[in-house]
C-alpha cells in the first residue's frame, strides 16, 4: 500500500502504473512500450498483518447496532449513508438478519425508500425515509457447534487475505466459491463474514462482486464509514480493476476497446447477458478495454482486460462477442469445432488479477492476487510468463 508507511499486502512492492494517455481512444489504445519489461511482484509471500506494524488507519467509532424493531418504523438515511445501496443498508443497520431475510423484505416491497419500492441494489440519499417492517433474526446455531465452525471459518478467511487493515480487507478469493447467497446457496463470502463481526455488532461488507467461478481480488469494507467512501469510489469509476483470462484464439487488434450494451436473457435454466440496442428496455452501457499479453500459437491468448464499467459477466460476454470467449466458461463460450488442450482444466480461466482503490482515509491501495490452481497449471504447460510486462497499462482511463 503507498502512503504513509501503511501496511502492504503480500507479493512485494505493488506495481507502478504505466504512463497515461492524454487523449482517449474510441476504437483501440495504442501499443504498449516494449522498452521496458516489468517483473510483476513475487507471490506466496507471508502476509504482513498491519497490527504487527502498526497502520495509520484506524477504524471510525462505531455506533451500536440498532434493536430489531417489532413494529413498522421509518428511519433517515444518515449522511455517512448516502450512496449506501439498500441492502448494505440494512445489513449495517442491522446486524445479524440473515441476507435471505432482507432480500425477502425487499422483493416483497414492505421496505420502502420514500414511499417508494427499491430494489436491493438502489442507492440511498441523505435524509431519505426509509420504511422498515418488523424484522426477525434467524434461530441461533447451538454455540458449541457455532463456535467450532466458526473458528474453522476464520481460519479459512485468514488464509485467504492478501491485504488487511482497519478499514478494509482484500481476499483472494478462489474459483468456485459464491460471493453472495442464492438459490440452494449455503457457502458463501458473505456469510463467512458474518464470524469477524466486531464487539459493537458492526460486520464487514461487500463492496464489489466477482462471479462465482472467477478467482481473484475481492475487496471488502470492514467499517461502515470504509463502506460509504469505497462505494463513492466504484460509482464514481476511480476504482482501477484488471483481470486476467485466457482465450481460443488470438484478438485482431491485439489491443482494442469493446464497447456494446448488455441486458440480460432469461432461460429456461440459466440467465446470462446478451449484446442489445442502444435504448432497448433493461440494456447497460459496458465498456472493456483489452490487450494481448502472450499467445499459445495461433490457438490460445492470454489477455489483460480492463472493466471501465462493471456489468454483470460483462468480460465473458465481451470476449464472447468479439469471437474469443474465455477458456472454460460453460455460459458463454460456444465456438464449434473447438478442442481444449490435452492438461488444460475445463475451467473459467478468469482471475481478477489486480485492484488498485484510494484508501478510505488516506494513500492508496493497490492489491494483486496470483493465479489460481488450474490457472496456473495452464501458464506452465504453454510456457506463459506471469512476470511478462502487462500492455494493459497503457490503457486510457475513462
Amino acid at each position: 500500500m503507498k502512503g504513509r508507511g501503511g501496511p502492504r499486502q503480500p507479493g512485494g512492492g505493488r506495481q507502478i502504473a504505466g504512463p497515461r494517455h492524454q487523449e482517449r481512444s474510441r476504437q483501440r489504445h495504442p501499443g504498449a512500450r516494449a522498452a521496458q519489461s516489468r517483473t510483476a511482484a513475487a507471490e506466496g509471500r507471508e502476509r504482513r498483518r498491519p497490527h504487527d506494524g502498526g497502520s495509520p488507519h484506524r477504524a471510525a467509532a462505531s455506533a451500536p447496532a440498532a434493536p430489531l424493531p417489532t413494529g413498522v418504523q421509518t428511519v433517515a438515511a444518515t449522511a455517512d449513508e448516502s450512496g449506501m445501496r439498500v441492502d448494505r443498508f440494512l445489513e449495517a443497520r442491522f446486524p445479524g438478519l440473515s441476507f435471505s431475510h432482507i432480500q425477502r423484505i425487499i422483493r416483497k416491497g414492505e421496505l420502502r425508500v420514500n414511499g417508494k419500492r427499491v430494489d436491493g441494489k438502489d442507492r440511498l440519499e441523505a435524509g431519505a425515509a426509509v420504511r422498515i417492517p418488523p424484522l426477525k433474526l434467524d434461530a441461533p446455531k447451538p454455540r458449541s457447534a457455532a463456535s467450532d465452525a466458526d473458528e474453522k471459518t476464520r481460519q479459512f478467511l485468514r488464509s485467504i487475505t492478501l491485504y488487511e487493515d482497519d478499514d478494509v480487507l482484500v481476499l483472494n478469493k478462489p474459483m468456485g466459491l459464491a460471493v453472495q447467497g442464492g438459490s440452494g446457496m449455503t457457502r458463501h463470502v458473505d456469510g463467512m463474514l458474518e464470524v469477524l463481526r466486531d464487539r459493537d455488532g458492526q460486520r464487514p461488507r461487500l463492496v464489489h462482486r466477482l462471479d462465482k467461478d472467477t478467482a481473484g481480488c475481492l475487496l471488502v469494507a470492514k467499517t461502515r464509514f470504509a463502506a460509504a467512501a469505497l462505494a463513492k469510489t466504484f460509482r464514481s469509476r476511480s476504482a482501477r480493476k484488471i483481470y486476467w483470462a485466457l482465450v481460443a484464439g488470438v484478438p485482431r487488434p491485439r489491443q482494442g476497446r469493446i464497447s456494446t450494451f448488455l441486458a440480460k436473457e432469461e432461460r429456461e435454466d440459466e440467465s446470462l447477458m446478451r449484446i442489445a440496442h442502444h435504448g432497448e428496455k433493461g440494456a447497460s452501457h459496458a465498456v472493456t478495454y483489452y490487450a494481448v499479453v502472450d499467445t499459445a500459437g495461433a490457438k490460445l491468448a492470454w489477455l489483460s482486460l480492463k472493466p471501465v464499467t462493471g456489468r454483470t459477466h460483462q468480460l465473458r460476454a465481451h470476449m464472447a462477442h468479439i469471437g474469443h470467449p474465455i477458456v472454460g466458461d460453460p455460459k458463454y463460450f460456444t465456438k464449434e469445432n473447438w478442442e481444449l488442450p490435452g492438461g488444460l482444466q475445463n475451467r473459467l480461466h478468469l482471475l481478477a488479477r489486480r485492484i488498485a482503490v484510494p484508501h478510505p482515509r488516506s494513500g492508496e491501495i493497490d492489491v494483486t492476487a496470483p493465479l489460481p490452481p488450474h490457472m496456473q497449471q495452464s501458464w506452465n504447460l504453454l510456457g506463459l510468463d506471469a512476470k511478462r510486462y502487462d500492455p494493459i497499462e497503457e490503457a486510457p482511463e475513462e
